[in-house]
Order: structure tokens, then sequence, then C-alpha cells
């Protein structure tokens, strides 16, 4: 390493400030919905300068595209029960918990809303719809590799993924354990 550089610290500043930041975006979309606030407000809350943001992220949509991602995949990480029907049992049960969280209903807000803000939204919706895809197909795949018969991931988003995304956006139903073994068990 030459003098004039220095080594990054994983975790250091710079996972703070990026930290700050996401539960700046997450804490306002909660209070005011997408689309209400600017870059300079999520400055201000997460205690950085608004060049801070746009040097890492560039703009607002990519941002929120991070924030959404980074909540996706710390939030629900892939269980390996041994079995397809525990890992989807355990699995939907942890997506369940992640949407009606405290931030839950935001971040999905924040997915839904980002799909819908032209070409940069609709770039956003597909790495999101990708990962949560990629995530299930690893899944599927291990249940494969044991001779278990797996749906497809487009069929977990179907039958498991939408009803319980639709309930908590629209209002209609608790996800109950009851309800989301349902889903399950009516897939399989």
């Amino acid at each position: 390493m030459n003098d004039g550089q220095r080594a990054r610290r994983p975790g250091g500043r710079s996972a703070r400030v990026g930290a700050e930041v996401h539960q700046a975006v997450t804490d306002l979309i909660s209070e005011r919905g997408y689309g209400n606030f600017t870059v300079g407000e999520v400055a201000a809350r997460a205690g950085v300068a608004d060049s801070s943001i746009y040097r890492r992220w560039g703009s607002l949509e990519t941002l929120l595209t991070d924030v959404a991602l980074t909540r996706l995949n710390t939030r629900s990480p892939m269980p390996d029960t041994g079995s397809l029907a525990g890992d989807l049992r355990t699995y939907a049960a942890q997506v369940a918990r992640e949407i009606t969280g405290p931030e839950g209903l935001a971040v999905v807000r924040l997915a839904v809303a980002l799909s819908s803000t032209g070409q940069q939204g609709q770039q956003a919706r597909d790495d999101l719809l990708a990962e949560r895809t990629r995530q299930l197909q690893s899944m599927l795949d291990r249940a494969g590799e044991r001779g278990e018969h797996a749906p497809d991931a487009l069929e977990v988003l179907d039958h498991i993924m939408a009803p319980m995304y639709i309930r908590v956006l629209l209002g209609v139903g608790r996800l109950t354990p009851e309800y989301v073994d349902g889903l399950v068990d009516r897939l399989l």
C-alpha cells in the first residue's frame, strides 16, 4: 500500500454512515410515505452532508433501491431445515415477521412505489424480484438435490409471498402462523 492510500476498514465509518442513512430513509418512509422527502431531509436525519449521499448513491432513487435490497437481503435469510416443507414454513414465517414488523410496511411500500417511478424504478423492482427469486431458488435447488419435488420460484411467489404482501399492503387480515402455514400447505 502506498503512503497516500489508506486501508478501508469494514464496519468503520462508511458502514456506520450507510446504516444511519438507511435508517433515516426507512423512518421517513414510515412517517411520510414515498416521494414526500428529499435527499437533504435524509441527510439531515442521518447527520451527514447531502454531498455524501450523492457521492455514494448518486440519486434518491438509487438510495431507495439500495435500502429496499439491503432490507430484503438481511431480514430473510434462507433457512435449511432439511425439508422443503420446513424450509418454506420457516421462510414464510420470517417474511411475515419482516413485513409486519415496525419497518416492514415502509419497505414494502418503498418496493411498490419504486416500481412506478420510471425506468430506474422499474429496474429497482426488477432487482428486488430477481434477488427474492435467487434466494428462493437456492432453497428450491437444495430440495431438489434431496430428491424432493419442488415448485418453481414463481409458484412460491404467487402462492405464498403475494397473498402475504397483499394482506399487509391493503390491511386485510393478520398474518397469523396458521394463515402462513396454510399458504405453504396449499402450495405443497
